[in-house]
């Protein structure tokens, strides 16, 4: 599971409609390079090192999975996308839009194209005024300071105002009714990174499956006759342990949630695993368990093709899954679509992801939160 990384921007203009070019790099960097959490008010000063027009200036908080240099390679293809020229002259100069990385979670940075924190950010106010805005938990892990402190040490005497706001790009979802959603999937499909991802973005908590302790599954799919059944029972019990333990913790009226399974799945894998008297014996379990347990406000199923499964199971390389075959997947995509199909108690829906890769495409991200938000609309 790759994690997202906090970034922190700088954008800057000084040329033509400098607000306009300045909201259009803010829902650029929605769109193609990751989540913008925050931004700041936009704060009007002097040009800083030369004599021009006075600049605009806003910073705002990321959240991505590409390395430092990629977001950078990105952030300059936005610019030039606006319309910004680089030539080689020494010294600044004046530019429709400016993106800087200021800081990249708390590393340090130094290489040829690239220096993070920013090597003059404690020097200037048009960056850390937009910085401390955005209220973020940030130490510089070179001068071991706050941005309060930096702010407070800094020695620009020249006027940065506050002179206008952005709304924030995430805005546009409104997921504040959803205090509970359950997110499931084949195997392979990428629930629990999506799960992860949508729950830093929108700070809620997580509820994320204990898979990986489970010592029948290894056995599982060396010997599925076997251990199928004891492999179901326990994968039972613990997603019933844990459902009554971590939702009774929190207050689903005032907190969120984002889970990676609900506890249905263990009857669409024994529907497909068990014998018909094994199957039988284990939904009369399941039938007093499922009473108990409250339901999500929604239920998403991540639909994906076999093929595309398979090769996202090879590539997170974990032995024991490397023998699963398309067809095993095949059926229980079937056994989850159709008993979905006859679900009259769960809000559901269905989004086909096999085309999809909201790990390095942020577009795709984005088009499952629009999904869910046309749900809600709807």
């Amino acid at each position: 599971m790759k994690a997202q990384h906090q970034v922190i921007l700088s954008i800057g203009s000084n040329q033509g409609d400098r607000l306009a070019a300045i909201k259009e790099s803010v829902a650029l960097i929605h769109e193609e390079i990751g989540t913008v959490i925050q931004v700041s008010q936009v704060y009007e000063t002097a040009a800083w090192g030369f004599d021009s027009d006075a600049f605009y200036n806003c910073a705002l908080i990321l959240h991505s999975h590409f390395s430092a240099a990629e977001v950078l390679l990105k952030a300059l293809a936005i610019e030039k996308q606006l319309g910004r020229i680089r030539n080689n002259e020494n010294g600044y100069q004046s530019r429709i839009i400016d993106i800087d990385m200021v800081a990249f979670d708390e590393v340090i940075i130094d290489t040829e194209t690239l220096t993070i924190p920013h090597p003059l950010m404690q020097n200037r106010k048009f960056v850390l005024l937009p910085f401390q805005d955005l209220m973020v938990n940030w130490t510089h892990p070179i001068l071991k300071k706050s941005i309060s402190e930096l702010v407070a040490l800094c020695e620009d005497d020249g006027e940065c105002i506050a002179v206008a706001s952005i709304e924030n790009p995430l805005q546009k979802f409104d997921f504040s009714n959803l205090h509970y959603i359950a997110f499931e999937g084949n195997i392979g499909a990428g629930k629990t990174t999506l799960v992860t991802k949508i729950a830093q973005d929108f700070k809620a908590n997580t509820l994320l499956e204990r898979f990986s302790d489970n010592s029948f599954l290894a056995k599982f799919y060396k010997n599925p006759v076997r251990y199928a059944f004891p492999l179901e029972l326990s994968f039972l019990v613990d997603r019933y342990e844990q459902l009554s333990k971590d939702l009774t913790l929190l207050d689903l009226k005032k907190e969120s949630l984002v889970a990676d399974y609900h506890v249905f799945k263990s009857l669409i894998f024994a529907k497909v695993t068990l014998e018909d008297e094994e199957y039988q014996l284990y939904r009369n379990l399941f039938d007093i368990i499922y009473k108990e347990i409250p339901k999500p406000d929604l239920y998403v199923y991540l639909l994906q093709h076999p093929e595309r499964l398979l090769e996202n199971i090879k590539k997170r390389g974990r032995d024991y899954e490397q023998e699963i075959s398309a067809e095993y997947l095949d059926k229980i995509n079937s056994a989850y679509l159709d008993y979905l199909n006859r679900q009259k108690d769960l809000n559901i829906l269905v989004i086909d992801v096999t085309n999809k890769d909201f790990v390095n495409n942020q577009s795709d991200y984005l088009f499952i939160l629009e999904e869910i938000q046309k749900k809600i609309n709807s």
